[in-house]
């Protein structure tokens, strides 16, 4: 596994866009809005203040500008919302991925599209087909559930899949509107917390197999792991009610990944030759300060190793599935990766279960 990226048979990351919706808020002008509409139910009015600051997010990009969210009332109402502008996002950041490589949507063979933050049927891939002028023989995989571990797990369904057709080109879409799952009646916690931690945004990543690629720069997905912890159900996810999304967020998180994510990294890297040492790229997903804590503290990472994570979470929050997309982007975009350096993308999400994506340039 020692050999030069070149030689082997790895699918390649050829691109990876990201897009925001335009309209943005500051964390002080959500925190304002929200203490609007819970002062009439007899809320702490200090303590939501004080759970928005502690997951240290600066402002987040949202679907609709913010003054349109109290007329979204019914679940069909914000779903609606989100097919539209999930549709949208879709379509330009699918382009500009596109562009960047000098591909055309025809060139396309798969896609994969991930979210967990609405739903259509047809999906949105599909919707996309027409509008982006695809071929009618273009393979769609579209994937819901996975919540924050999809940019990793669909980065590595794609790697899979590349690997047996080696000479076409994947796309992995992901996109994400959380503020419209926000469920004003729940005055829990973990809504709350969830309130100020999450913001909307897509990602788009373009791959090929090594047939298609040539020596085309980019890193290649050398190898990709799946973890599910056991019994773990309730740890994070959605309860389904008539309002729509209530999400189930524990706080146990950061506990888990102290525990797990050491054994299942190391384990990992040794099935490679490799040792968290020989790892120069950790691209982790921005689940919250102290998730982004107990993955430095677990691998013993230098204070700047995570430095795109948390550069991330303070700029735009968290964007679920789109995270880790959004951190990988911006790693490749640094200009920081040498030929030769190995990296780790790693997530963790619903199931209780985490993604470990192995790379190298």
């Amino acid at each position: 596994m020692n050999s030069a990226p070149g030689q082997d048979s790895s699918p390649v990351i050829r691109a990876v866009e990201r897009l925001l919706p335009p309209h943005y808020a500051r964390q002080e002008q959500i925190i304002g809005a929200l203490r609007d509409m819970w002062a009439t139910r007899h809320f702490n009015i200090e303590r939501l203040e004080e759970l928005h600051r502690s997951v240290r997010v600066e402002g987040r990009f949202l679907a609709l500008p913010i003054e349109k969210y109290p007329s979204l009332v019914t679940f069909q109402q914000r779903n609606d919302a989100w097919i539209q502008v999930a549709l949208e996002l879709g379509e330009q950041v699918v382009r500009k991925a596109l562009d960047r490589t000098g591909l055309t949507p025809r060139d396309v063979d798969h896609i994969f599209f991930v979210t967990v933050t609405g739903i259509a049927t047809p999906s949105i891939d599909a919707r996309l087909m027409n509008r982006l002028g695809m071929r009618p023989d273009m393979k769609r995989t579209p994937i819901f559930g996975l919540g924050c571990v999809a940019g990793a797990a669909g980065t590595a369904r794609a790697s899979d899949y590349l690997r047996a057709w080696k000479g076409q080109t994947a796309l992995l879409l992901a996109v994400e509107l959380c503020s419209l799952t926000l469920q004003r009646e729940d005055l829990s916690i973990p809504n709350i917390i969830a309130s100020g931690l999450f913001g909307d945004g897509a990602a788009c990543v373009v791959l090929q197999g090594s047939e298609r690629s040539g020596a085309a720069a980019g890193p290649r997905i050398v190898a990709t792991r799946s973890v599910l912890y056991p019994d773990t159900e309730r740890i994070m996810g959605w309860d389904v009610v008539d309002s729509g999304f209530k999400v189930v967020l524990s706080a146990k998180v950061p506990q888990l990944v102290r525990e797990f994510i050491r054994r299942d990294v190391d384990g990992f890297l040794a099935e490679h030759g490799l040792a968290r040492e020989d790892v120069k790229h950790w691209v982790a997903h921005t689940g919250g300060p102290k998730v982004l804590q107990a993955f430095e503290e677990a691998l013993e990472l230098a204070p700047d190793m995570l430095a795109h994570s948390w550069a991330s979470l303070r700029e735009v929050g968290n964007l679920s599935s789109a995270s880790v997309l959004f951190v990988l982007g911006d790693m490749l975009e640094s200009g920081r990766a040498q030929p030769g350096d190995w990296g780790v993308l790693m997530a963790m999400g619903p199931g209780f279960c985490a993604e470990l994506v192995l790379l190298r340039w």
